[in-house]
């Protein structure tokens, strides 16, 4: 695809790019940000190198897509929708060492994240993305039709409570398959941070359809992987994408600021999409 005012390369045939003649830290042209909306819909996930961010112009930058959504764990006291990404040889856990989908647990997860990191380990600290547009398509027919109706629940303890026990998170039921509200593709919607089960289906059918969907999804073949570099910058459509951050560092640090984006409902599945009471 071309744009006027960048370029996306492609990283991958199925998804990521890498764009260039973008300095985020300055403001943005009117189509500079139309361009970004339309790689972002073409390509999933954009990364970018040689950014110099900081939590202020973080936020300024995602607010080109949207109104920013505060996380279920706290954010920064003086920036609310800006999180803090440390991990350092006193962490017990990362966020994002499982395969998930940000917040897919909140009744109308998020559109996307902006993710920058100012300091990365010697070595290590990759994270990869999957394309649940491919996924989709890989599976076959009968098992499309099989998936087509039903919902999962998404629970927020199973990712967050590692980090703290008593806090109170939220759980959504999303369909199994969704379609995305801006290019109509559809996607598989379940994963291994937040789901908990298919609710249509027993407690040994709903496990072993999930872990079969979870080994399909997070085949190499729809996978891109990103090794950062100080002052990199990933963005994601959280409607259509998985991702895993390798905790192979430790006790090495690696940090960095990230904002969501508020996503909206799926007119499609509205009648599916709703919270669950906890």
């Amino acid at each position: 695809m071309q744009y006027q005012s960048l370029e996306a390369s492609p990283l991958t045939p199925r998804i990521g790019a890498m764009v260039t003649g973008l300095d985020l830290a300055q403001p943005l042209s009117n189509q500079q940000v139309a361009d970004l909306h339309a790689a972002i819909t073409d390509h999933q996930v954009l990364f970018f190198r040689d950014q110099r961010l900081d939590p202020p112009s973080l936020r300024v930058v995602g607010q080109h897509f949207g109104n920013l959504a505060r996380h279920a764990l706290k954010g920064m006291a003086e920036y609310p929708e800006v999180r803090q990404l440390h991990a350092d040889e006193t962490s017990k856990h990362v966020s994002g060492e499982e395969w998930h989908t940000d917040m897919s647990c909140s009744p109308i997860p998020p559109m996307g994240s902006i993710l920058y990191l100012h300091t990365l380990p010697p070595l290590g600290g990759d994270t990869v993305f999957a394309s649940m547009y491919a996924a989709y398509n890989g599976l076959s027919d009968r098992m499309k039709d099989y998936l087509e109706g039903l919902t999962a629940t998404h629970d927020g303890m199973m990712a967050f409570g590692r980090f703290d026990p008593n806090g109170k998170y939220p759980k959504a039921v999303h369909p199994v398959i969704r379609s995305h509200p801006v290019t109509g593709k559809k996607v598989i919607y379940v994963n291994r941070g937040f789901t908990s089960h298919i609710n249509e289906l027993s407690s040994r059918e709903s496990a072993h359809v999930l872990d079969y969907l979870y080994q399909h999804l997070e085949d190499p073949y729809y996978q891109v992987r990103f090794r950062w570099e100080p002052h990199s910058v990933a963005f994601w459509d959280n409607r259509c994408t998985q991702h895993l951050a390798i905790w192979d560092y430790f006790p090495h640090v690696r940090s960095g600021f990230r904002v969501q984006i508020e996503g909206a409902a799926d007119p499609v599945a509205t009648g599916s999409l709703r919270e669950v009471a906890s």
